[in-house]
């Protein structure tokens, strides 16, 4: 079933479902990636050293689970197209995701080793099962609605990640009113509360979204060779496709550093664990509407125009951080930030879309997430070279720059047409 018509799309099931994947696995992202893990590697999980060197294992950490993926994702997805089984896949990896981040709560005091590996476990289904969840979007839209039902999938998962963390934030802020002991307990808790959550909102898609048919291949293992092979020659061939992965690349890469480290680094400059949880919480509340704004201006202006706009705003925001001082500081960043986080995600998803073949959407897609994870491993590590090297989290924050500028650089070279390869 496709979204042909946009008035009330948000209510046809397999829209829906599959945009409830996002309300899902968001509170992994934003409660366990960008809050509480790094909280509990500085303080509880640590084993007494400096926050230079938790800095370098987050970046280490986030890094690993970042080039497993990078590994996988082309595989994945060829198999997934292979076999015709996108959402089985994709429903197998969450599977993972949810059981290993359940674990982070059983995880004791100073065992950091065991705590980035099942982190980095959780990382894989997280990544994985995204990867085949952005392919399935051809499946529940119309291409005319790529945009907006795109936006619509990030919309709910800022609205589900913040719901969620909103709770999570309260229980750190006042442990005892929930009957815990400290707010270590609570983020502990906050962990189970995340794969229950990811593992319930997962079911309407398994129920309501329907993948377009496809013949399974007798032949898995040469079958996804080729089509991996396949599927790489036709990205050389197509300039125009080359040049937006080249682009995405280099200037998610500065998206995704700023997500994974904000915690850490506000925790470098001395911000209280409660003004940075506060501060996470009102980019996801900012980026709700935002998200849908995006989705809108990318139909009117062209989803180009409106990536153009947003990672300008990041650029802005990333200087502004090397001077940050005070609280009230990192919490006009998180809403400038909240303004285009998910516009970036959502436009990128939806342009690449529109410049794919029809044939063969979750190893495209493999290859899109293959290049957001292999960036995901520079900025991190990078950020985390930088401040051990210097000493100084603020050099390692201005060193992202680099990135949003670059990609911005390769984006304009990109015609905004469906390529000749193809349309959706």
């Amino acid at each position: 079933m496709r979204a042909d018509g946009l008035k009330a799309f948000w209510r046809q099931r397999p829209v829906l479902g599959w945009a409830l994947y996002d309300w899902a696995n968001s509170a992994f992202s934003l409660t366990v990636v960008t809050a509480f893990v790094p909280v509990l590697l500085a303080g509880y999980w640590n084993d007494g050293v400096d926050s230079s060197v938790t800095t370098f294992r987050l970046g280490l950490a986030n890094g690993a689970a970042s080039l497993i993926v990078a590994v996988l994702s082309p595989l994945i997805g060829a198999v997934a197209d292979r076999l015709g089984q996108r959402k089985g896949m994709l429903l197998m990896l969450a599977g993972l995701g949810v059981v290993m981040t359940g674990s982070l709560a059983f995880v004791a005091a100073g065992q950091w080793p065991v705590a980035v590996a099942c982190f980095v476990l959780a990382s894989i289904g997280f990544a994985g099962s995204n990867s085949l969840y952005d392919s399935l979007l051809v499946d529940v839209a119309s291409p005319d609605h790529y945009d907006e039902v795109s936006a619509f999938g990030y919309a709910l998962g800022y609205l589900g990640g913040a719901a969620l963390f909103a709770l999570n934030v309260a229980m750190v802020g006042d442990p005892a009113r929930f009957g815990l002991a400290s707010p270590v307990a609570a983020i502990r808790v906050a962990f189970v509360l995340v794969a229950l959550w990811w593992a319930i909102f997962s079911v309407p898609l398994m129920g309501w979204v329907r993948e377009c048919p496809h013949a399974a291949d007798g032949r898995p293992v040469a079958g996804t060779l080729t089509r991996l092979r396949d599927t790489v020659r036709q990205i050389r061939a197509d300039r125009n496709l080359l040049l937006f992965l080249i682009a995405y690349w280099l200037y998610i890469d500065g998206v995704y550093t700023i997500i994974k480290m904000a915690v850490d680094y506000g925790l470098s400059l001395g911000l209280s664990m409660q003004d940075l949880v506060q501060a996470i919480l009102l980019t996801n509340i900012v980026g709700f509407p935002a998200a849908l704004l995006f989705g809108w201006l990318g139909r009117r202006i062209g989803a180009q125009r409106g990536l153009y706009i947003a990672i300008t705003v990041y650029v802005g925001v990333t200087c502004a951080a090397v001077f940050l001082s005070s609280a009230p500081e990192f919490y006009l960043l998180a809403v400038a930030i909240g303004l285009v986080q998910g516009g970036v995600q959502s436009l990128s998803r939806s342009l690449y879309a529109k410049l794919i073949p029809a044939g063969g959407r979750a190893a495209f897609f493999g290859i899109y997430n293959m290049l957001g994870k292999f960036s995901a491993i520079l900025g991190p590590v990078m950020a985390g070279v930088v401040a051990l090297l210097t000493g100084s989290q603020r050099l390692a924050m201005l060193s992202i720059v680099v990135l949003f500028v670059a990609g911005l650089a390769c984006l304009t070279r990109v015609r905004s047409a469906p390529s000749a390869a193809g349309s959706a």
